[in-house]
């Protein structure tokens, strides 16, 4: 079949409470990926870059058109450990990043099919028609929580732990991720964004924001968006329309953390 590319729009901004931008964003024609760091001010900014910065120098082997499909699989799901591997040797050799830590949420295009890598908080959407779908899994405290039905959705907003990660790349080498795999078509949309916007709208109005605008102005309404609602954290998103027509970006575009 044809093949299939983003044409991405994305932009990463502190918010109205944070002094610094601890979330990073990437975007080319077969993969975007968004990375939100953790550990203070210094230490989340570097975690996220060096998750990009990784990703971006595999991308040029799992994306190349000489690696069969299993392959290239595979090496894009062991980014985690060479990034898991990164953050620990940053750590061991300062200790003043001790505690680094970013979320990874990546989609990288394979023949028809969206493939998932994801860590942490941040998450990818999918709308297609008028329905939106989460297609990550949030790994964290609130999560488990819905899951087994201990608490409900409307709890989620109050509760302590709301913010509390059950896995990230910490340097902690003790993950196995799986990835996942999705169909997409020419007229698909993804997002994907840090939970400096998930947790201030919902589904619903992120859907409402951005269906019927190009990538650009669907980012630039949700960033809005979240700083009339307060902007308490560093807001990073992309918007991502499937084409089957080549798009003049051919080189990976950087946003915030990881940006030169």
């Amino acid at each position: 079949m044809d093949s299939l590319y983003f044409l991405s729009a994305a932009r990463s901004a502190v918010g109205l409470i944070r002094n610094g931008n601890e979330d990073g964003a990437l975007t080319h024609p077969q993969l975007i990926a968004v990375a939100d760091g953790m550990g203070g001010h210094a230490g989340g900014e570097i975690a996220s870059a060096i998750a990009l910065e990784i990703l971006a120098r595999r991308a040029a082997v799992f994306a190349g058109e000489e690696m069969d499909k299993d392959s290239a699989d595979d090496y894009f799901n062991s980014t985690i450990d060479e990034i898991d591997s990164a953050l620990k040797v940053a750590s061991d050799d300062d200790p003043a990043l001790s505690g680094l830590g970013t979320t990874l949420t990546a989609l990288f295009i394979r023949d028809s099919q969206a493939v998932l890598l994801h860590v942490g908080d941040s998450r990818a959407y999918r709308i297609r028609g008028a329905s939106i779908e989460q297609l990550s899994v949030d790994h964290t405290v609130m999560q488990e929580l819905l899951s087994a039905g201990t608490i409900t959705q409307a709890d989620v907003a109050e509760h302590p732990q709301r913010s509390m990660l059950t896995q990230a790349l910490m340097g902690s080498q003790t993950l196995s991720i799986a990835l996942h795999l999705f169909d997409m078509k020419t007229g698909d949309r993804f997002i994907l964004c840090s939970d400096g916007l998930s947790g201030v709208l919902t589904d619903k109005e992120i859907k409402t924001l951005a269906k019927s605008k190009s990538p650009k102005d669907a980012v630039t309404a949700l960033v809005d968006a979240t700083y009339i609602n307060g902007a308490p954290d560093n807001v990073t998103i992309i918007v991502a329309d499937i084409s089957d027509s080549a798009p003049d970006q051919t080189a990976i575009e950087f946003f915030g953390t990881a940006a030169p």
